[in-house]
């Protein structure tokens, strides 16, 4: 079984990421499916996203699943918090039975060098970027990705990223960074890891 990263968070917390290899088969025979998914690229990632669920707690139950308005699926019962993502060969769970929680998995693009003015402030890129003409990728990747588990933490939708989810500081190896969200006036310790060309961020309060 192709894991790539899994880590216990604390008892009731765990995080996983997946490699997939499988074929569409292997999921299918694994998880049922809850919403039609036509791009097969797609359809495969949001199986292997959905398999890591009972991977990381096997009583997880598949079948309570709904998708609230926002998209974002949830148990009702909230017997466990949980979040997923997906990127290229890769997706990611986080699955906890008491905390919300929010994971995002990005592929490090030069494109994101485009739309760094859109989702990071004047005040944030001052903090981060020490050169603005040799922006690094992988680092506004992190960024990015950090600001989008908070998103997914939060959950419930509305959010300007510039505005409501504030990078404040970082340890000097990136592994973790500040946050103030606005929205809830907290702040929130945001998880990061780097492997090669992946960025991994995951908030869980």
């Amino acid at each position: 079984m192709p894991v790539f990263f899994q880590q216990q968070i604390n008892e009731n917390t765990r995080l996983g990421v997946w490699k997939i290899e499988e074929t569409e088969a292997f999921f299918k025979g694994n998880v049922p499916v809850h919403r039609e998914v036509t791009h097969p690229k797609k359809r495969l990632q949001h199986l292997a996203g959905r398999f890591l669920l009972q991977y990381l707690f096997p009583d997880f139950p598949y079948e309570l699943i709904r998708i609230a308005d926002t998209r974002k699926p949830f148990l009702p019962d909230e017997r466990y918090h949980f979040s997923i993502s997906h990127c290229g060969d890769y997706a990611a769970a986080l699955v906890s039975r008491d905390s919300r929680v929010g994971v995002d998995v990005e592929m490090v693009t030069p494109k994101i060098l485009l739309i760094k003015d859109k989702f990071l402030s004047p005040e944030e890129q001052s903090l981060f970027i020490s050169d603005p003409s040799a922006a690094d990728p992988r680092l506004l990747t992190l960024l990015w990705s950090a600001k989008e588990s908070v998103f997914k933490w939060y959950g419930e939708g509305n959010i300007d990223f510039k505005k409501h989810i504030r990078l404040t500081e970082s340890d000097s190896e990136y592994t973790r960074i500040s946050c103030h969200f606005v929205k809830a006036n907290k702040k929130i310790s945001i998880h990061c890891h780097f492997f090669g060309n992946i960025v991994l961020s995951y908030a869980c309060q």
